[in-house]
């Protein structure tokens, strides 16, 4: 628990350095169906605290890059991570959930923060989701709550754009993330209200982990969060992608949009009920449909995309990124992950799809 306003790591590295935490299914390589391997593969590796680890479910691992100044680079450490795991003989699947896994096949893992996770949760943790976390440094406490602040509007687009899990438990849900579909059912998932200053937010850290009986603020599984012990603003509402390249031009834009932010004042708020609307809407239809701005307008996604590459290219330059940004009309106009998934399946079915995304995400 944040004991006092000063109790962070802000202003301690890089500012606007990247880092991120990609969660991944491990599967037979053969199939593609879901393994509860995490334990074996981990043997294998050998020494890999800190950069491959294991997560809440037996069936999935964490690759966890260095901090970086670009998202290429945090790209490359990725695709070095996903090839080590490869080389014990593992395959790996990128994706917002397991298109085939039923219910109840994935193990929680056996470590004490994963079974408290479990005792508080219930059924609600019971199917794995897959995601993309992405920390941006932040050079003080007050420019954490100001990107904060302001990156909350951006969430819907950004879930919108790395929609990427139209299937679970074998059926098409309807949904281009059926990821959000499965959070929703957690505590402490959602997107919180924009804080005064960091003081507010540490006031109201102390108030939820006293109300929900948790050890501290990294029990809050929201959509976006300050993260003061990383010194960061970490970005938690994108699926899992099997293409390193998609993931890297989500990458980009999330850094450029935080460095935008930092430099922005912020005109229009949106209230959490907008949030709401926008994050439901981003998950049921992708980059295919209409999300509100914080006056509640609705509009198109390749329209808000195109306002948010007005901002995130102004920075390309000094973060390094243009290439990857400019991947990302190619990612709308294909659908996003969600698209690709539906396209293959449509084809040849559902086998077809894991094996497509397990072939994407071995592409290193």
């Amino acid at each position: 628990m944040l004991a006092a306003e000063h109790d962070h790591s802000f202003g301690s590295g890089e500012p606007f350095s990247i880092g991120v935490e990609e969660e991944l299914f491990l599967v037979d390589p053969a199939t593609g169906r879901q393994t509860n391997s995490s334990a074996a593969v981990l043997e294998r590796l050998g020494d890999t605290v800190g950069t491959v680890e294991r997560e809440l479910h037996a069936c999935q691992i964490e690759l966890i890059t260095n901090v970086h100044a670009r998202a290429a680079d945090a790209i490359n450490e990725l695709a070095d991570l996903r090839r080590k795991v490869l080389e014990t003989g593992a395959a790996l699947l990128g994706s917002g959930t397991h298109p085939t896994a039923d219910e109840g096949d994935a193990l929680i893992t056996d470590k004490e923060r994963y079974e408290r996770i479990h005792f508080l949760l219930g059924d609600a943790a019971v199917t794995p989701v897959g995601g993309v976390h992405v920390h941006v440094g932040m050079p003080d406490s007050g420019t954490a709550i100001k990107v904060f602040n302001a990156l909350r509007c951006d969430l819907p687009l950004l879930q919108a754009l790395a929609a990427n899990s139209p299937f679970r438990h074998g059926r098409d849900t309807g949904l281009a993330s059926a990821r959000e579909l499965s959070l929703r059912g957690w505590p402490r998932s959602g997107t919180p209200r924009a804080f005064r200053d960091f003081a507010d937010f540490c006031e109201m850290s102390e108030l939820i982990t006293r109300a929900a009986d948790v050890p501290d603020y990294t029990w809050f599984w929201w959509k976006l969060r300050p993260h003061p012990r990383l010194g960061t603003v970490e970005v938690r509402a994108l699926d899992a992608q099997a293409s390193l390249n998609d993931t890297g031009a989500l990458l980009a834009l999330v850094h450029c949009l935080a460095r935008d932010a930092a430099e922005r004042a912020l005109v229009n708020d949106a209230s959490p009920e907008i949030l709401e609307e926008g994050m439901f809407r981003a998950a049921r239809f992708g980059v295919r449909g209409e999300l509100p701005d914080p006056q509640g307008r609705r509009r198109p996604v390749s329209e808000l995309l195109q306002d948010a590459l007005e901002r995130a290219n102004a920075w390309a330059g000094e973060l390094g990124c243009a290439d990857e940004l400019a991947r990302l009309p190619e990612l709308l106009q294909r659908g996003g992950g969600a698209g690709m998934q539906r396209a293959t399946y449509e084809i040849a079915g559902i086998d077809a799809v894991l094996r497509e995304l397990v072939q994407r995400t071995g592409n290193t």
